[in-house]
């Protein structure tokens, strides 16, 4: 399965780049900063595609999502 290949070497990918480059003995601000926008663009990106995967797996529910998203778009008054 391609996806599951995919999403293997996407995690590999992830270790690797978790793990710490030499002693962390003194914690950086600025270093912890980075790690936080690290760790909240990796949640981002995995919410944006369980997002994705619900919406290919629960059409019905999408579609009625998308709607319901319309009429609000439309019934907003600038």
């Amino acid at each position: 399965m391609p996806d599951g290949e995919q999403r293997n070497q996407r995690q590999a990918g992830r270790d690797a780049r978790d793990l710490p480059d030499g002693p962390d003995d003194v914690p950086d601000a600025q270093e912890s900063e980075a790690a936080r926008r690290r760790r909240r663009a990796q949640f981002l990106r995995e919410l944006h595609e369980a997002k994705q995967l619900r919406d290919r797996v629960q059409p019905r529910r999408a579609r009625a999502a998308r709607m319901r998203q319309q009429m609000r778009m439309r019934t907003f008054r600038w």
